[in-house]
């Protein structure tokens, strides 16, 4: 039976395991999956179980992405990049690889909405660092930028990364762009910035809880295509599914669980 394991601080809030038992049921495979508070200490304590094959594999949430990836043994090469892991898995030596599915997550809310000729990404952390990969990888040419609070961090990032992508200064609406909202804003019941949404072809947003967020509301009320958080959270949670077992993710079944209230 496989062991899979979300760890994060705070994680009570996580959809990771309904999505993943899920998955497991539909594939016929036996195993579960669980959610872990965690702090740095608790997180080595993890990756010493993925080692061990007490864990078969684990997720990790915010705030633990890049500890995570420089407590593997083998990273790849996406991880590397990033500088940042969502996904431990464990070769039958022992290694602990770390990978990072993020990025598969924002392909896919894209996959959603569909491509634009222009992006913005709102924010400069781990989850910018994926949507920026991830449209950086899209077939095709896209006008990227990228705003922030903090122009510095911005620019530091996109150098870390090797991306050719322009400041945005932050509240300023971009006309015609599809819209990442790669922080933590509506977590808390936030309200993006006035004035983006109306500006925007298409949204995207990261966050996530019980709530929908009001920059989603807002999208529907503008009639924009909208990705709701839990779409990247599906998107990634496939990935990582098919790295642990082997086997094609159940998208319908995994969906669903997301979605469920």
């Amino acid at each position: 039976m496989i062991k899979l394991v979300v760890l994060g601080d705070p994680v009570s809030h996580s959809r990771s395991p309904a999505i993943h038992r899920a998955g497991l049921r539909a594939a016929g495979i036996a195993g579960e999956y669980s959610a872990r508070q965690v702090d740095g200490d608790g997180l080595r304590t993890a990756a010493d179980e993925v080692r061990s094959g007490s864990l078969t594999g684990a997720n990790i949430t915010t705030p633990h992405k890049h500890l995570a990836a420089a407590l593997a043994d083998r990273r790849s090469e996406l991880v590397e990049r990033l500088g940042a892991a969502n996904t431990w898995w464990r070769e039958p030596d022992g290694t602990l690889v770390a990978e990072n599915t993020d990025v598969a997550g924002v392909a896919y809310a894209f996959d959603r909405i569909g491509m634009s000729d222009s992006v913005v990404v709102l924010g400069a952390g781990g989850a910018a660092a994926a949507a920026l990969v991830a449209v950086d990888a899209h077939p095709g040419s896209v006008d990227l930028a990228v705003s922030t609070r903090n122009e510095r961090r911005a620019r530091l990032l996109l150098e870390q990364l090797d991306l050719d992508a322009v400041f945005v200064p932050w509240e300023k609406p971009v006309s015609g762009a599809v819209l990442v909202n790669a922080t933590l804003i509506g977590m808390a019941g936030e309200n993006l910035p006035d004035g983006l949404l109306a500006a925007a072809t298409g949204f995207i947003d990261m966050p996530y809880g019980d709530a929908t967020t009001p920059a989603v509301l807002e999208a529907g009320r503008l009639g924009i295509p909208c990705s709701p958080g839990l779409d990247m959270l599906i998107g990634q949670a496939m990935a990582a599914f098919t790295i642990w077992t082997g086997v094609s993710a159940d998208h319908d079944a995994m969906a669903a669980a997301a979605r469920r209230p």
